[in-house]
């Protein structure tokens, strides 16, 4: 039987559901399996033209017991959560015609036009699924930098088992992202913008993780989490890898580059574990923006925390990339004693040198880098003019970059793949920066949902992160009682 663990190392063992039903480990760890199961090539073989779907299935039912969630079930679940990806491929590759080996992944076509989509749905539905079977109900509580929010927040609507509260570091997110939290018509979700957040979201996550640690407050609460910590969020980030490399490459055991903007390691964290299965991949290109604190990590081997620079790549404006902890808890030989170590010097410190086993580790199939907000308006820019009139989102743009500049490191037939994770619709201020226009926007540029969301009124608390934590639980506890007197009533 699948059984997961903490990072850390402090609790027992526990099943999927709970793994996922708690988010975070109760000692502060983070939940990883206890083995990774391994893919043959004669697997992958038969997989390579599978749908996204059918793909998504046989490779979750690695990590789920039917037990604990049948095959029909799991197939349903699965269904759910991509009808109404607008592409039928759910995440389509598309070739660049000036960058003959280069590729863009498309992970926007999701309800909320982005990569956050692709993993949130199946959770959020499969944390819906084990409420029900309970006939409980929990608080799903999200910190997001611009994406993950709206994602959540559309895939709880509605759902009776879920009271879902998305917090955001007010005017530090588009406008565009934040009105697909606040202006959906949904009682059990509650957006929350956050005021004085200097490390944007970096400062969410620190009032989050003390709630978790205080167990009463969990328990009173009924909380559980749906940000990149949850282990289910990472194991399905996984399949775009696969589903990807069988759509670029001349045969299967062919290696290519993937170049991922990074922020929270939770998307590179899923090619890890894509890699470490067995996908043929010779190199994961870590594309930071300003914020380089994974490629500080990588480059020097130390991890250390710097005050946060807000950039055009919004969404990745990290600096406490917290699934960098289970890289470095398989990179070190599993050791939870260096984990726990780590993160408490971490904590105290803001930094911490890895030992020279673990930084030489972290950099197997990993190179890193950086790239200015120039490098990013200007990939915006060539890409666009080309002759390719592709449109990247700030984010793609990260990626391409960091592409780009390790490109001549690279044999000159490799093929890289680069994540775009959002639509550029999200984003019209950069875009409009970028192209330098100052009229209408390119049709590439706009998207419907986005269009109608300007025109519809918005549901938001409004707080200062400095009373953030008694504030917040008041509101939730407010809610907690409204649902706890009408179950009386009922």
């Amino acid at each position: 039987m699948t059984q997961f663990i903490s990072t850390r190392g402090g609790v027992a063992p526990v099943d999927f559901e709970a793994a996922v039903l708690q988010g975070f480990a109760a000692d502060g760890g983070l939940f990883v399996p206890e083995t990774i199961p391994q893919i043959s090539e004669e697997q992958l073989q038969k997989w390579s033209r599978l749908s996204f779907v059918d793909l998504a299935f046989e490779l979750v039912s690695l990590f789920i017991e039917p037990t604990i969630i049948s095959a029909d079930e799991l197939r349903g679940l699965l269904r759910g959560s991509f009808n109404r990806f607008e592409h039928p491929d759910v995440t389509p590759v598309v070739g660049l015609e000036t960058r003959p080996k280069t590729y863009i992944l498309e992970l926007f076509h999701g309800p909320t036009l982005s990569f956050k989509d692709v993993a949130m749905g199946f959770l959020v539905n499969t944390v819906d699924f084990f409420l029900k079977r309970k006939k409980d109900w929990a608080s799903l509580l999200v910190a997001t930098t611009g994406d993950t929010g709206p994602a959540a927040a559309y895939a709880s609507a509605g759902k009776k088992s879920i009271e879902c509260w998305v917090l955001y570091p007010n005017g530090m997110i588009s406008e565009e992202q934040a009105r697909q939290m606040t202006t959906l018509e949904a009682l059990n979700v509650h957006a929350v913008g956050v005021n004085g957040c200097p490390d944007g979201g970096d400062d969410l996550d620190l009032v989050l993780a003390k709630m978790f640690a205080d167990d009463n407050l969990r328990r009173q609460l009924k909380l559980s989490s749906v940000n990149s910590i949850n282990w289910c969020r990472v194991m399905v980030q996984a399949v775009h890898y696969f589903y990807s490399y069988f759509r670029v490459v001349d045969r299967v055991g062919e290696k290519i580059v993937f170049s991922v903007p990074s922020g929270a390691f939770g998307n590179l964290f899923g090619g890890y574990l894509a890699r470490t299965m067995g996908l043929p991949v010779k190199a994961y290109i870590c594309a930071n923006n300003q914020n380089a604190t994974l490629h500080k990590a990588l480059s020097t081997g130390r991890f250390t925390k710097e005050d946060l620079i807000p950039t055009v790549s919004s969404a990745i404006d990290i600096v406490v990339p917290y699934n960098f902890w289970r890289y470095l808890y398989f990179a070190s030989g599993r050791d939870h004693g260096k984990i726990r170590r780590w993160m408490d010097d971490f904590q105290k410190q803001g930094s911490v040198q890895l030992d020279s086993l673990t930084a030489d580790a972290i950099r197997d199939g990993y190179i890193s880098a950086s790239i200015t907000d120039e490098q990013t308006l200007s990939t915006i820019a060539e890409v666009y003019q080309s002759r390719d009139g592709y449109l990247l989102d700030p984010h793609a743009a990260v990626a391409v970059a960091a592409a780009d500049k390790h490109s001549n490191t690279l044999a000159p037939d490799t093929k890289i793949v680069c994540l775009a994770t959002a639509h550029s619709a999200k984003f019209p201020d950069v875009v409009r920066k970028a192209l330098s226009v100052e009229g209408e926007l390119p049709q590439q540029a706009m998207h419907k949902s986005i269009e109608r969301a300007k025109g519809l009124c918005q549901h938001v608390r409004l707080c200062d992160c400095s009373k953030l934590a008694p504030a917040l639980t008041h509101a939730m506890q407010s809610v907690t009682k409204s649902r706890v007197d009408s179950s009386k009533i009922e």
